[in-house]
């Protein structure tokens, strides 16, 4: 039996006795599972950006309608993964400094908290939880891209910070109907069998560039094995596994110069490098974690 022949049968069989895989597998196959909306002020900022009459003014007038995002695009113009010589005082030089395809990245990120949100102290609980491993994965991806040639930081963050996204309309779905989980692994099952396919769902219609489908499908397909180039979901993966490190049993999870996408990422960094890397940078991860908070 092929791969996806499993695949079909054990979420049949899951679905026969999950009444929430049930429900979320059918809304998302009729395609009207609730999904959250990208944020007004990151639609507005990348629509400008999207407008060649746009130009740094006209685009701060907007960033700066939130003044805790323009605080924020302020610290981390002056942050020491874009910072010059020349302090940071205002938003305009910050877009300047940042570029504008950089900021539609960064403010959308720094948006993105308020999707992360529900009515019930266990599914906000959760909610939070899923923000917090979110944005570290954010900030390591971050700090990886910026010691790799040919990426960006403020992409990279986006892409850790999105790798995740679909198990937001799940915990939403939740929320709004507890009475249908009998079991707490329902809600693991769940997220395990149609994270991937709903925060495909999600990115596109966000209208995302189409290799973030691939960092939310193969974040964690640890040992995918392709001949393409090193990409954003090499090391969301990647980064993944370093947050591992002191909180999840290391025979639980597989060896990093074992898997495909570090043997590709091992050109730039080794296993001792890129441990290296963040125990220098922790300061840098942290202060883009609190950025993002």
């Amino acid at each position: 039996m092929s791969q996806s022949n499993n695949k079909l049968s054990n979420t049949a069989a899951s679905l026969a006795k999950n009444k929430l895989l049930t429900d979320c597998y059918q809304h998302m196959q009729s395609d009207d599972l609730i999904l959250p909306t990208i944020p007004d002020v990151s639609f507005k900022i990348r629509r400008a950006v999207s407008d060649e009459r746009s130009n740094i003014s006209s685009i701060a007038r907007i960033v700066q309608i939130d003044p805790s995002i323009t605080a924020r695009l302020v610290q981390i113009a002056n942050s020491s993964i874009y910072s010059g010589r020349k302090k940071i005082e205002s938003c305009p030089e910050a877009l300047t400094r940042l570029g504008l395809k950089a900021t539609q990245d960064i403010v959308t990120a720094f948006a993105m908290k308020s999707v992360f949100n529900a009515k019930s102290p266990i599914i906000r609980k959760k909610m939070t939880e899923l923000w917090v491993h979110s944005s570290y994965i954010a900030s390591i991806s971050a700090v990886f891209a910026h010691k790799i040639p040919g990426f960006d930081p403020d992409r990279a963050m986006l892409a850790g910070l999105i790798h995740d996204i679909g198990i937001v309309p799940i915990l939403t779905y939740a929320d709004d109907n507890p009475d249908i989980i009998a079991h707490p692994r329902d809600l693991v099952e769940t997220v395990r069998t149609l994270r991937a396919d709903i925060g495909v769902q999600i990115i596109r219609r966000w209208d995302f560039p189409a290799d973030f489908e691939d960092v939310v499908l193969n974040a964690e397909n640890w040992f995918r094995n392709n001949k393409t180039p090193t990409n954003y979901a090499d090391i969301v993966m990647i980064a993944q596994l370093h947050s591992f490190i002191g909180k999840v049993d290391i025979k639980k999870i597989p060896k990093i110069d074992d898997l495909p996408a570090y043997k590709k990422l091992a050109v730039h960094l080794d296993a001792s490098d890129s441990i290296d890397i963040l125990d220098a940078a922790k300061d840098e991860i942290e202060q883009i974690r609190q950025l993002l908070a």
